[in-house]
């Protein structure tokens, strides 16, 4: 963008350019810190992150500088192509903020300066980018139009589109006066050498001859020119346009503060802040015995942190449409529950900040405006699986289910108010050390007829166990699960591995608790379970359940329990490698595999069943189309909810049912107890028991050893 003549003709164009724009950025500035900065501090400080600033700077710029997280929603399948938009969109508004650098702010002072610092080739390229993709961006800005109010997307439904159409505008309009400023110049410049009237500051200025030449803007300018506009006109036009272009940066950047693009300052700082443990890693409670308050109901007693997502939060819906509460018509909509705590925040911010050293008058103010029914109810908040779907698809690293579980802490540790099932689950675990309430058997009763040894018998041995097979409760006591520990221990023993179980010493893990929300009870079973295992000095574990899987790997090292823990999936998958494992026996079936959350989404492990079942002659392998992988589709039993029964819309696991269903299976493969008793009702209820069968991989690899 070439600069025009000084303001009036008698204020240096420097002089306007930075007192207008110290005027409005200064606003911006202001409006920002009053409406971002100071409400997150509002938050609680015990949340660190700032370790590790190279691994979080290179995450921000592949996030936000190489688009990953946006294009990676991009899918012919899905008819999803917003991400390339959003990329042209962002890539095209990054190239304007740097040429007003160099045109707006350095050029005002010294036309030749950008030519100074780019060099000719550098400052012919870079004119022609912003007169391409000006007009590039135009087109895209007029198909987001048509997307968003014609062709409107689910998720994109009971969005504040007037918002979105402001921006809209104002990157139209930034676009459009780029252009329009251009044509005017050229226009301005080819009359003025026609009648002899050279623009003075301009004389052997390159950034003016190579506006001459852009492939849009020059011709255009060039077509005014050669239409008849007069030289006045034109050179007057030209500094109205680029003032106008001027003002409208300085508003857009006024009301970024007020609008949802709020996430175009916060998304770089919640990317730089984000989580850097595993994705299956709750935060834990500081202090836990000591702490003022457990979980959170009031602004105040969110992290920071948990504060931040509010506002990095894009309103893309793609969080809400990916969740399977709200696909299956439950009330939860992950991005709102976000949103409203934000909006709940913004309301109560400036007197919470006030009374900063009054705990009693901030929870007055905060009542005064409750989340809970106000905002959103209780439902929401049991409505998750903790599924991950929604933390999978957000494009801007939004931690849903660390504010959902703070909301669950509360109402279970503080007001002792949660569903029947959740109930009765934690009173089981805080007698019998297990979740299922109505079990009758044993630890070990699976185990019978099997050569398993017990590891308190194991540990007088002189020879050292390879692993610890963790059996966990489900496949212990549960009926149906307890073949997938038979036939765990049939691999173990075939393979010529040498373990043992725990038998009565051991108790759960303790993830129904932690994703209920009683986090006492999670840690008093854990620190219980490290203190046990570091008795025994135990390195490596292995186990059948995803959820014992990612609470032993993810969150003991939090209390001391640092261990070698795998999945049988990968573990067995090695076995075969290395040879200690033979298969042979053929299993003719068509078998449709679904992926745990807990191992596949969490845990990023989607390869290595697919491999066990690709070992066993026989079985041909399908997918579920478009709901596989990472966009897997819950089986319904996370967060709790294998006891919490759902009360409105359908019920999960029939909808993931019914979509196996669909690639006409013989049986329907898993790698998780949970889901394989989700599914074995599914498939009751769907009426289809005597033709589909449920089955854990494990049993397969186990029925599939050679002799």
């Amino acid at each position: 963008m070439v600069v025009p003549d000084d303001l009036f003709g008698l204020i240096p164009l420097w002089v306007g350019v930075y007192a207008i724009g110290a005027i409005g950025f200064g606003a911006a500035g202001w409006a920002v810190t009053q409406r971002f900065f100071l409400p997150i501090l509002v938050g609680r400080r015990d949340e660190r992150r700032f370790d590790q600033p190279i691994r979080r700077l290179l995450g921000v710029a592949l996030v936000v500088f190489g688009q990953r997280r946006v294009l990676m929603s991009v899918s012919l399948k899905w008819r999803d192509l917003a991400g390339i938009g959003h990329f042209v969109i962002f890539w095209s508004f990054m190239s304007m903020a740097f040429s007003y650098l160099l045109f707006v702010f350095l050029d005002s002072i010294k036309p030749t300066i950008s030519a100074d610092i780019l060099s000719g080739g550098g400052l012919k390229f870079f004119f022609w980018w912003l007169d391409i993709q000006s007009v590039v961006l135009l087109t895209v800005l007029v198909w987001a139009a048509i997307r968003r109010w014609g062709m409107k997307p689910k998720r994109l439904e009971n969005l504040r589109n007037w918002d979105s159409g402001i921006v809209l505008l104002l990157i139209g309009g930034l676009m459009l006066f780029h252009q329009l400023t251009e044509w005017t110049h050229v226009a301005a410049v080819l009359e003025g050498r026609e009648i002899g009237r050279p623009i003075a500051h301009l004389v052997g200025v390159e950034a003016s001859e190579i506006s001459l030449t852009t492939p849009i803007a020059g011709n255009i300018g060039q077509g005014l020119h050669n239409a008849g506009l007069s030289f006045g006109a034109a050179n007057t036009l030209h500094g109205v346009f680029f003032w106008l272009h001027y003002m409208i940066i300085l508003g857009f950047s006024i009301y970024i503060a007020y609008s949802k693009h709020m996430h175009t300052v916060a998304a770089p700082i919640n990317t730089y802040f984000r989580s850097l443990k595993p994705r299956g890693a709750l935060v834990p409670i500081a202090n836990i015995e000591d702490a003022e308050v457990w979980g959170a109901k009031r602004p105040q007693e969110f992290s920071w942190k948990e504060l931040l997502d509010g506002y990095a939060c894009a309103v893309c819906g793609r969080c809400t449409v990916n969740c399977p509460a709200n696909l299956s018509d439950k009330p939860l909509s992950p991005m709102h529950l976000i949103l409203n705590i934000k909006e709940n925040l913004a309301e109560t911010a400036s007197p919470l900040r006030k009374a900063s050293d009054d705990r009693e008058e901030q929870e007055r103010i905060a009542d005064q405006k409750p989340l809970f029914d106000e905002q959103f109810t209780e439902q929401w908040v049991w409505d998750c699986v903790t599924c991950g779907a929604c933390e999978q698809e957000c494009p801007v690293l939004v931690e849903h289910i660390d504010s959902i579980i703070d909301l669950r802490r509360h109402l279970v540790m503080t007001e002792a108010r949660m569903p029947p099932g959740a109930e009765q689950t934690l009173r089981s675990l805080e007698t019998r050390g297990h979740p299922w309430r109505g079990s009758q058997a044993t630890r070990t009763d699976w185990a019978e007829g099997l050569p398993v040894r017990l590891l308190s018998e194991a540990a007088k041995d002189d020879k050292p166990i390879e692993v610890l097979f963790w059996v966990g409760c489900t496949a212990a006591l549960e009926p149906r699960s307890q073949s997938t520990a038979r036939a765990m221990a049939r691999v173990l023993d075939r393979a010529g591995v040498s373990y043992a179980i725990l038998g009565p010493e051991e108790s759960c893990n303790g993830d129904p608790a932690r994703r209920i929300g009683h986090e006492y009870l999670f840690e008093i079973m854990a620190k219980r379970n490290v203190e046990l295992l570091d008795g025994y000095q135990v390195q490596t574990i292995v186990t059948t359940c995803p959820h014992c899987f990612n609470t032993l790997k993810n969150e003991y090292p939090d209390f001391g329990g640092n261990y070698q823990v795998e999945h049988y999936a990968t573990y067995v998958k090695r076995l075969i490698d290395d040879g200690r494992l033979k298969l042979g026996k053929p299993i003719a079936t068509t078998l449709t595999y679904h992926d745990s959350c807990y191992l596949g989404r969490i845990n990023g492990i989607y390869d290595e069943p697919r491999d066990l079942i690709r070992a066993i002659p026989g079985i041909k392998l399908q997918e579920i189309p478009l709901r596989n992988r990472e966009r897997g589709f819950c089986c319904g039993a996370g967060g709790g909810h294998m006891w919490i029964e759902e009360t409105s819309g359908r019920r999960i696991n029939h909808m993931r049912t019914d979509q196996a269903l669909d690639t006409n299976p013989q049986m329907i493969g898993v790698s998780c107890p949970f889901c394989l008793q989700m599914f074995k009702e599914g498939i009751e209820t769907a009426g289809r028991k005597d033709d589909v069968r449920e089955v854990d991989i494990i049993e397969l690899v186990a029925e599939s050893m050679e002799e």
